[in-house]
């Protein structure tokens, strides 16, 4: 098993700024009824069959509701060599924090 990588909200938030790449992988439900502003949505279910989407070669975040399922889809894509980084407390700390929910 590999390491997974994890980091809290104000780390999402910097890398972010830099430009780097945030992964949803809530239900489509959960990810309308607000999400991380640039998220791209894919679902845990189809990370193996969708992992073209995803920046290999730069850090990408892993976000969920609370980081359940991003440790799970971070855990797969670094085992695949990925940069990826599990957001600690996931949407629901980034809601409570106050910072800006997309729909």
């Amino acid at each position: 098993m590999s390491e997974v990588k994890s980091a809290g909200i104000t780390e999402l938030q910097a890398g972010i700024s830099r430009g780097e790449q945030v992964i949803d992988v809530r239900e489509l439900h959960e990810f309308d009824s607000g999400h991380v502003p640039g998220a791209v949505h894919i679902p845990l279910s189809v990370i193996p069959v969708r992992m073209n989407e995803i920046k290999k070669d730069d850090t990408v975040w892993v976000i969920c509701e609370s980081g359940n399922r991003s440790w799970h889809a971070t855990e797969y894509l670094t085992r695949h060599g990925y940069l990826a980084t599990n957001v600690e407390g996931g949407t629901s700390a980034w809601r409570t924090i106050g910072f800006p929910i997309e729909k």
